[in-house]
């Protein structure tokens, strides 16, 4: 098992020799920066208006001073991210398998600059593909502080299977 992986880019994933680094962490993504733009096309998507997303002027008056992303919103943000970090190599498709688990530990404010970590970790061979499972964390650029911690299942299907 590896702890960390030294490396400039997306890592370069190989599906037939994942298992070694099960318990490291694969990578930190670019910065990303969480734009009022961003959070008003998450509301006007979604119908989730509230006015602590949209409203600048009230947020100014509310519990953290400015408006904040939805905690979907933050969520969301993760396929980008995670393609930063990872390249699956030798794949015919990447699918979202599912969510085992998601939280969000403190509110994202507009204007923040965000990155994610990765750290695989566990991997189930099917059938159908590699199923990985991905600890992402989603956190504050400058301060360290997490918005999101999401255990991410995503399946792997390598070149030749039948996608299911």
């Amino acid at each position: 098992m590896r702890s960390h992986i030294a490396r400039q880019g997306a890592f370069e994933l190989n599906v037939a020799a994942i298992e070694e680094y099960v318990g490291a962490e694969l990578g930190v993504s670019k910065p990303l920066l969480v734009t009022q733009a961003m959070i008003d096309s998450f509301a006007d998507v979604t119908g989730d208006r509230q006015w602590i997303h949209v409203d600048r002027d009230a947020a100014k008056r509310g519990p953290y001073g400015t408006t904040i992303a939805h905690g979907y919103l933050t969520l969301s943000l993760l396929p980008q991210l995670a393609r930063d970090i990872l390249k699956p190599t030798k794949v015919s498709a990447v699918i979202n398998y599912g969510t085992d688990r998601v939280r969000f530990p403190r509110p994202l404010p507009v204007d923040s600059t965000v990155r994610a970590r990765a750290v695989l970790s566990s991997v189930e061979r099917s059938d159908k593909g590699v199923r990985l499972y991905m600890r992402y964390t989603i956190f504050d650029e400058s301060s360290e502080q997490v918005f999101c911690v999401a255990d991410i299942v995503t399946l792997l299907i390598p070149e030749g299977v039948d996608t299911p």
